[in-house]
């Protein structure tokens, strides 16, 4: 992993990853990161018990990959989520 992210940023990257409904393409679109730089941070990051929770549940996961998502999908985030401008959060100060 060349780049250097703040402590937040990797809060969000594994919060991201995480989340069963946000493929990699959309970590690598706002961070830069492809899925294998994403794993590595996982590891890095996680207990070694929750980066192999988390990997079991990744594993497979037809919502992680776009390639795999029904075509009905079109976008990264919910229609009802409100969009985040340059990854920051309104009114959090780290």
């Amino acid at each position: 992993m060349a780049k250097e992210f703040k402590q937040y940023e990797i809060d969000r990257i594994i919060g991201m990853a995480w989340e069963d409904r946000t493929p990699f393409d959309a970590i690598e679109h706002q961070f830069g990161l492809s899925e294998e730089e994403v794993i590595k941070l996982m590891r890095k990051e996680l207990k070694r018990n929750s980066w192999e929770r988390w990997r079991k549940r990744v594993s497979g996961r037809d919502t992680k990959y776009r390639k795999l998502r029904s075509d009905k999908v079109k976008r990264f985030v919910s229609a009802a989520q409100n969009p985040i401008t340059g990854n920051r959060i309104s009114k959090k100060k780290y």
